[in-house]
């Protein structure tokens, strides 16, 4: 619905969008970032690119929350490690030069690693689930399609999934 009306120009579906999910964007970045200005500029950077690119949401990948709550996500990481950057500019100013990895590709791939083992580990129901609906894009219709389930028991598998890979990163000192 929303997806259409956005593709076609239509200005109201912004105002509707806005209001149904502007407290989800800024709740998301302002836990992020630590600052409400920074929350308020993800909040307006996050509705803009949602008006200015309308085909980015693909209604068959998820909802139009999971999508905005993913985009508020992504761009308060980077306003974070953005700030960060510039914070160990001073210091690394008195440093001699040293060539180092890109921090973002270290950190993707350890964080990636960590992934796949807690992944590994989970049972195999619920890794099957995990397996389909993020390495293979399935939405969650999909996965309760391809495995026989009814819907709301692949939700709730993903969800118990997602859960204990959490709680297994967050053993590991790994926290979003």
């Amino acid at each position: 619905m929303w997806a259409q009306r956005l593709a076609a120009g239509d200005e109201t579906v912004l105002d509707e969008l806005y209001g149904a999910y502007a407290s989800l964007v800024y709740g998301l970045a302002l836990r992020i970032t630590r600052s409400r200005e920074a929350a308020e500029d993800v909040t307006q950077e996050v509705f803009g690119f949602v008006w200015e690119r309308p085909l980015a949401f693909d209604p068959a990948r998820g909802t139009m929350r999971s999508f905005l709550g993913v985009l508020a996500h992504r761009r308060a990481v980077e306003v974070v490690r953005r700030e960060e950057r510039r914070r160990r500019l001073p210091e690394r100013a008195h440093e001699p030069d040293v060539v180092e990895p890109p921090d973002d590709a270290v950190t993707h791939a350890e964080v990636t690693g960590h992934v796949r083992r807690a992944v590994a580990a989970l049972p195999g129901v619920q890794r099957e689930v995990i397996v389909l609906a993020y390495f293979k894009e399935r939405t969650y219709r999909q996965v309760a399609a391809d495995l026989g389930l009814a819907e709301g028991t692949a939700k709730s598998r993903i969800r118990t999934a997602l859960r204990r890979i959490a709680d297994t990163l967050a053993e590991e000192g790994i926290t979003p």
